[in-house]
C-alpha cells in the first residue's frame, strides 16, 4: 500500500537539512510507527521478514531546497514523499492514523527542520486488481535510488555501479529473497522478473 504525505514546516526560512536525509526520515518513520505498535517497529528496525527486510521505502523530500555545501536550505515551507508498506490491506486505516497529525523531525549534529503532517492520502495499489490465481504483470518505478551490493569477506556491503555487470543480478537476487521472505520458496522461483 501506498500513501502520499504532503508536510508543512511553519520556520521553512530557518530550516536546513542534510544532503543525506534518508536515514533521519527513515529514523522519523520508525518513531511514528513505534507510537502505533512499538512490537512492530522493533520488528522492522532489527529484524524485518526473516533477513532484516524492512518492508517499507520512501521517496525523496519533495521541495524546493537551495544546496549549501553538504546542506539543503528550504525554500518553500511545503514538502512531500511518497511511502510504501508490504502490509495487509486491512492495516490502511491504521496506517493513515498513525500518520495524520504527527510531527517529523528530520535532523542531524549540524541541522534540523521540522514538518507537521498536513495530509496523509491514500494511492492505488495494482495488487489489488488481481484474484489470488491470476497471473499478473506489474510494470513500475524506483520511488526512490536504487542501491546494489554484494557482501565483502568482511561481512560489509561494496555497493556496485549501475554500470558494474553484476548490478542487475544483484537487485534480481535481493527481489527473489525478499519474495520468499514475504511468501514462500515457490512464489519466488516462479516469479519473473526483468529489469
Amino acid at each position: 500500500m501506498r500513501f502520499q504525505i504532503q508536510l508543512y514546516n511553519t520556520d521553512y526560512n530557518l530550516s536546513v537539512l542534510p544532503i543525506n536525509y534518508q536515514y533521519p526520515l527513515s529514523s522519523a518513520i520508525y518513531k511514528i510507527l513505534s507510537k502505533g505498535n512499538a512490537e512492530y517497529a522493533q520488528f522492522l528496525h532489527e529484524k524485518g521478514y526473516g533477513k532484516g527486510f524492512k518492508f517499507f521505502t520512501f521517496s525523496d523530500l519533495n521541495t524546493k531546497f537551495k544546496r549549501e555545501g553538504d546542506r539543503m536550505r528550504l525554500l518553500n515551507p511545503k514538502a512531500e514523499f511518497t511511502i510504501a508498506f508490504h502490509l495487509p490491506e486491512a492495516s490502511r486505516t491504521f496506517v493513515e492514523g498513525l500518520f495524520r497529525s504527527e510531527e517529523i523531525v528530520i535532523a542531524d549534529r549540524k541541522s534540523k527542520a521540522i514538518f507537521k503532517v498536513q495530509s496523509i492520502v491514500s494511492k492505488n495499489n495494482p495488487l489489488n486488481q488481481k484474484s489470488d490465481n491470476e497471473i499478473s504483470q506489474i510494470v513500475t518505478r524506483p520511488l526512490s535510488m536504487i542501491i546494489s551490493g554484494e557482501k565483502n569477506e568482511r561481512g560489509n556491503y561494496d555497493f556496485l555501479s549501475p554500470d558494474d555487470s553484476r548490478f542487475v543480478q544483484s537487485l534480481l537476487n535481493n527481489w527473489r529473497n525478499k519474495i520468499a521472505a514475504s511468501y514462500n520458496e515457490r512464489e519466488a522461483e516462479e516469479a519473473i522478473l526483468m529489469i
